[in-house]
């Protein structure tokens, strides 16, 4: 109850409010002598409070006489409050008053001030009415929480503490707007929360400066592996969230910026994990074409674009169609974003040698017969790839390169030879997400002239009247759009273009070369998709700017 008994037991006798004898009594009873006394004289917790504040030289307060506000009581997170078991009562922008039932506690009277990075006046009140308060505002323990993939798995419920709701609020806020990030931006004055939805940042609140070290510590002791006390380093953790609708991982990450921690989480909907080839995007020609490549027995197949392109996405769906019982499949990712059920997963730990290169080395040695690499970074990882796909693996990665042809000569950047290439290499698929037009509340849209021009339209290659544009409605929370789907250009790596690989030809060369073999550009299938009905003529135009050719 205290941290020492018998000195407070003393104080009490020496401050006359305790009889020696009665307190020899209670000590021969056993147990705690405070609660003792408390129950078995007509000590009360008032009485205690006043005795402990003297001898501290602190203020002794009545609770039940103080008006909390939410911003205050939210100027604590709850696992600290129940930690210290202190409840903070007022903050005049300087010093926080915090009031704690013990204030002989010296570790929690010298922990607090650097746990919060604030100056904190301490003031006494009674433990009872701190119970009381830690259990109406700050919920019940979270100490049960099971531990899962480093993160702690969080029941989002009602009936917790302010921060706890605020938090809460925003990550389902967040998952039923279909969001795929979450950004807590610290400003001058205040705290910006923006949501990206169908990749768009869109601004949803604003709240008070003196709330983000809250908001930010609650983050932090829910992902498990972050530390509240360091603010100057970055850091990265993990959440599990479940709702009544879903089970969703979170990516938190925190950057120190000039007006204080910026944290932004990225929400992975496990939900993705059984998409199909259709969802995606993929039309039935493309579809097929790609299924054929995939199920190739070996040759190494990329995928390509930029950050947030659904790169990550298109390779688990393509596990998804070639995982079966006869064949083996290893990935290794940094990090790994879905656990996928029949496939051997294994995650980059750079810290500890775990490399790609080092993981890709030790996975040759388990037989597999398909191999996934988030993503090939550099000479070594490249040329490992390489040699598994030489010796009968089917490799599958990533890669940053604008287009398709392109990833030849960005392999040939990072220091692999152009004949391995031409030898390894099957295809690569590159790819952008466009936003899909809300089914509810789409038109017809009548194309100017501009979009004509810019999209090169020739009127023989589909009905115009199948063109759509958006309106808004409540469905799509009057944006017009809802969803995104991909566009994809596949370069295939046939005989003909071996050669020119071969022959050292540049990436604009490949690329004129492999269109007379007719592959569809990216803008080519963005415009297959607006005859479609799916996406805009403006969506296609602004995602495929650098498609000039």
């Amino acid at each position: 109850m205290f941290s020492n008994e018998d000195y407070l037991a003393d104080l009490l006798v020496e401050a006359g409010v305790v009889d020696p004898d009665v307190l020899d009594q209670a000590r021969r009873k056993g147990g705690s002598v405070i609660e003792r006394l408390l129950s078995d004289t007509d000590l009360s917790e008032n009485t205690v409070c006043a005795v402990l504040a003297q001898n501290a030289g602190i203020e002794a307060i009545d609770l039940g006489q103080m008006t909390l506000t939410p911003e205050v009581l939210g100027s604590i997170p709850d696992e600290i409050a129940r930690r210290y078991k202190a409840v903070p009562v007022s903050d005049d922008g300087v010093f926080l008053t915090v009031a704690v039932g013990d204030p002989f506690d010296f570790e929690t009277m010298d922990s607090m001030p650097h746990v919060l990075g604030r100056e904190i006046s301490f003031v006494c009140a009674p433990v009872n009415a701190i119970d009381t308060l830690l259990k109406q505002f700050y919920g019940a323990s979270s100490s049960g929480a099971m531990n899962v993939s480093g993160g702690h798995d969080v029941e989002v419920s009602d009936g917790d503490a302010p921060i706890i709701r605020l938090v809460q609020n925003m990550l389902v806020d967040a998952m039923k707007m279909r969001a795929s990030d979450i950004h807590i931006e610290p400003l001058e004055t205040s705290v910006r929360i923006r949501y990206r939805v169908d990749g768009k940042l869109i601004e949803v609140d604003n709240h008070p400066k003196k709330l983000l070290p809250a908001i930010i510590a609650r983050l932090k002791v829910m992902s498990g592996t972050m530390s509240i006390a360091e603010k100057r380093l970055p850091q990265d953790g993990r959440v599990q969230v479940k709702t009544a609708e879903k089970e969703i991982d979170l990516r938190v990450s925190s950057v120190p910026s000039n007006h204080g921690e910026s944290i932004v989480m990225r929400i992975l909907d496990k939900s993705a994990l059984v998409l199909g080839l259709p969802e995606l995007g993929f039309f039935s020609d493309d579809q097929a074409l790609f299924e054929n490549l995939i199920g190739l027995p070996d040759g190494i197949i990329l995928v390509t674009g930029p950050t947030g392109s659904g790169k990550t996405t298109t390779l688990y769906a393509c596990l998804n169609v070639i995982n079966k019982p006869d064949k083996k499949i290893i990935t290794v990712e940094d990090p790994v974003e879905y656990e996928l059920p029949g496939i051997n997963q294994v995650m980059v730990k750079t810290d500890i040698g775990m490399t790609f290169a080092a993981a890709l080395r030790a996975m040759l040695r388990q037989a597999p017969n398909i191999i996934m690499i988030g993503e090939i970074r550099d000479a070594e990882t490249a040329n490992i790839a390489i040699n598994a796909a030489l010796t009968g693996h089917l490799v599958l990665s990533t890669l940053h390169t604008n287009d398709a042809p392109s990833a030849v000569a960005r392999l040939a950047d990072i220091g692999i030879k152009r004949f391995l290439i031409a030898s390894a290499v099957r295809a690569v698929l590159a790819q952008r997400l466009v936003r899909k037009l809300c089914p509810v509340c789409k038109a017809p849209h009548a194309l100017t002239d501009k979009e004509a021009r810019s999209l090169r339209f020739d009127p023989s290659r589909g009905d115009i009247s199948q063109v759509m544009g958006p309106v808004g409605c409540d469905k799509c929370r009057r944006n017009g759009f809802r969803g995104r789907i991909g566009i994809f250009e596949t370069f295939q790596i046939d005989d003909e273009v071996r050669h020119m690989i071969n022959e050292n030809l540049t990436s604009s060369q490949l690329r004129r070369r492999a269109r007379e073999l007719g592959m569809r550009t990216l803008r080519d299938d963005g415009i297959r998709k607006v005859l479609a009905g799916l996406t805009s003529p403006d969506e296609v135009i602004h995602v495929t700017m650098s498609d000039l050719e």
